[in-house]
């Protein structure tokens, strides 16, 4: 499978049984999968989620929101406990606003989910891990 670098955005080939041993990128060094959410701006979102390789879950949120921030260390565990099976990324809507108008955020914590750089789902709302954790296993992680 081919991973993109969360930090230089390069390509790297892993094969499927190797991704639960720390992958890191060929060019920068960085870990591949570091199990937890890497930060989607403008710049980045377009390249890291068609070139993935894994399906990708983004959190649409802002800094000023409560049940924004309530998710974030919900978040952040789900991403630790499933690295290798489901990427995850956070999208800040108040410093990109384009990335989340083109997504049709209407509310936040928007969660959308990505499989080959196309939505396969979405949820708002702030939710614990388990109920994160079995809304990902409905979405077939």
């Amino acid at each position: 499978m081919e991973l993109v670098c969360p930090h230089c955005l390069a390509l790297n080939r892993v094969p499927d049984e190797r991704l639960a041993d720390a992958p890191k990128c060929g060019q920068c060094g960085s870990l591949l999968l570091p199990g937890k959410p890497v930060d989607l701006n403008a710049g980045n979102f377009d390249r890291f989620i068609a070139k993935a390789g894994l399906p990708v879950l983004v959190d649409f949120w802002a800094d000023w929101c409560g049940p924004c921030k309530m998710m974030a260390p919900v978040f952040q565990q789900v991403a630790a406990d499933m690295a290798t099976r489901v990427r995850f990324a956070k999208v800040d809507t108040e410093a990109n606003p384009q990335v989340s108008m083109r997504h049709h955020i209407k509310g936040i914590p928007s969660l959308i989910l990505f499989k080959n750089g196309e939505e396969v789902a979405r949820t708002s709302g702030a939710m614990e891990a388990n109920a994160l954790k079995r809304w990902l296993v409905t979405q077939g992680m």
